[in-house]
């Protein structure tokens, strides 16, 4: 067992295992609401975000937002948020995670044009930041701090 393996073990971390992609990103399978879906690790996207036809397969209920979101060559994209759901990645658990939804259709073209499969939506750097993530980029893995469990205290 490498060093810091055994040293993230040790501090209540949890390895989820990624795989690369033929654009050179990193996958990662999640479940949203208790479905499984694949999903783009991208430390740059500040949010946790699904595409708008994957609303009703994640059970995500919306309301309107007056964020705009950027990335991957678009601008000014409407977008609608998704409170108090439910994640799993491995067995890294968080409740009331608030999801942003937006038009992943440019994602997902860019995608199969290099010969990639297309995502459900994208792990952000919220969710990396709740879950104190480490990266190791030789592996492939990326690592997910547990929470810490309450003790029950006898008196």
């Amino acid at each position: 067992m490498t060093k810091l393996k055994r040293f993230l073990r040790k501090k209540n971390y949890v390895k989820i295992p990624l795989k690369l992609t033929a654009t050179n990103h990193f996958e990662v399978v999640a479940s949203i609401n208790g479905i499984r879906g694949r999903f783009i690790l991208d430390t740059g996207a500040s949010n946790t975000c699904v595409g708008f036809d994957k609303m009703d397969f994640f059970q995500l209920s919306s309301q309107a937002s007056e964020i705009k979101a950027a990335g991957a060559g678009a601008t000014d994209m409407e977008t609608l948020i998704s409170k108090k759901n439910k994640i799993a990645v491995g067995d890294w658990r968080q409740k009331k995670l608030k999801i942003v939804l937006f038009d992943l259709v440019h994602v997902n073209e860019a995608l199969t044009a290099h010969n990639a499969m297309p995502v459900d939506g994208i792990i952000g750097a919220d969710l990396l930041k709740k879950g104190k993530a480490v990266i190791d980029y030789d592996t492939k893995d990326v690592y997910l701090k547990l929470k810490k469990k309450k003790r029950d205290f006898k008196r």
